[in-house]
């Protein structure tokens, strides 16, 4: 089931909260003890900034599966997002260096410990929108390396309603040769059903990676009758082929990006596991380059704003999907349900961790 935490930080006593929680998450990862350390030290860092830089935020923390593809099959890592509405970064290169600090209270080393830790990192700053870091831990310390394969990744952010313990939403990828697959599941309320609703979804994905969109969305339907049901979208991109093939039931929202304009990618009514149409749709668009998918429940409000900022769209997808659920919520206006973003872009990768200056 898609555990979450969700701590807002406020005051110094919510920073040890999140390295305690950064500690269960790395307990449910079962990761070995250095890499709990690494994970509880990063979670203490970027909720120490939250405060010192940007008047507070929120640090949510995640369990992000790797495509069994890549590295062969191993468990979860942990994944951490700083979420702020603060004044930005003005330099973020120089931010990054050890240091460097614009608070006199801090000796300047948050931010480069986090890079130089974390197996993947990254972050996005805009003046006087604020600033959101994801830092991930995987169970092994092996960073990715410049020149490696280069292939569609996905990330996302999965954060639940009024900081329950469990997320009704889900999302997850695989890939089976030349194919990509990038699922998202709301399953039907909140709280542990929904939660076992759309981690039946993901497990199924997980099972049936070779199957095409609509294929994969009746297997889904079957494995969800025993559970409450919920609303899903699969996004394959072949590779081969150049194109993104789109299938949904239920209210799960996408939008793709290319040649610089956005444009929906319609899900059909019904739930699967419950009432699953007769004929689902499947909308096939091309792939390129520069080319970028979202997905997400229906936590976001259906009227968001896609990001303007170009620079935006070459980050991390962990970081992109952070920073388009982050504009549409805020401390006046938070989230009305558990709320997921995923989103799946080409690798752009250009250093060993995903810092993009």
């Amino acid at each position: 089931m898609s555990r979450v935490w969700d701590i807002p930080v406020h005051d110094s006593t919510r920073v040890r909260d999140v390295r305690v929680a950064a500690e269960e998450a790395s307990a449910h990862a079962r990761l070995g003890t250095h890499r709990t350390a690494v994970a509880a030290l990063a979670a203490t860092e970027l909720a120490t900034n939250l405060l010192k830089h940007a008047g507070g935020g929120h640090v949510v923390i995640n369990l992000a599966e790797l495509p069994p593809a890549d590295d062969g099959a191993r468990g979860p890592s942990v994944q951490l997002f700083a979420l702020d509405h603060g004044p930005g970064i003005a330099d973020v290169g120089a931010a990054m260096r050890d240091g460097y600090s614009t608070a006199t209270t801090s000796l300047g080393a948050g931010l480069g410990t986090c890079l130089r830790m974390s197996s993947a990192f990254d972050l996005h700053s805009a003046s006087g929108r604020g600033t959101v870091v994801m830092a991930r831990i995987d169970p092994d310390s092996t960073p990715w390396r410049a020149g490696s394969a280069r292939r569609p990744r996905a990330g996302g952010i999965n954060v639940p309603l009024a900081q329950a313990e469990h997320s009704g939403d889900a999302w997850s990828w695989v890939r089976h040769g030349p194919r990509t697959t990038l699922m998202l599941a709301d399953g039907l309320g909140h709280g542990v059903k929904a939660a076992e609703a759309s981690a039946t979804a993901v497990d199924a994905l997980r099972r049936r990676a070779h199957l095409p969109p609509a294929e994969l969305l009746r297997h889904l339907h079957v494995a969800l009758r025993p559970t409450r049901g919920a609303a899903v979208a699969v996004a394959q991109l072949d590779e081969d082929a150049g194109e993104l093939r789109f299938a949904g039931v239920g209210n799960i929202g996408a939008r793709m990006h290319d040649a610089g304009s956005w444009q929906p990618l319609l899900s059909h009514p019904g739930i699967v596991g419950a009432h699953f149409p007769a004929g689902v749709p499947v909308r096939r668009v091309p792939w390129t380059g520069d080319s970028l998918l979202v997905l997400h429940s229906d936590g976001l409000p259906s009227r968001w704003s896609p990001p303007d900022d170009a620079r935006l769209l070459t980050h991390d997808p962990a970081v992109v999907a952070a920073v388009i659920l982050r504009d549409a919520s805020s401390p006046a206006r938070p989230v009305r349900d558990d709320t997921s973003v995923a989103v799946l872009a080409p690798d752009r990768r250009t250093r060993t961790h995903d810092h993009n200056p």
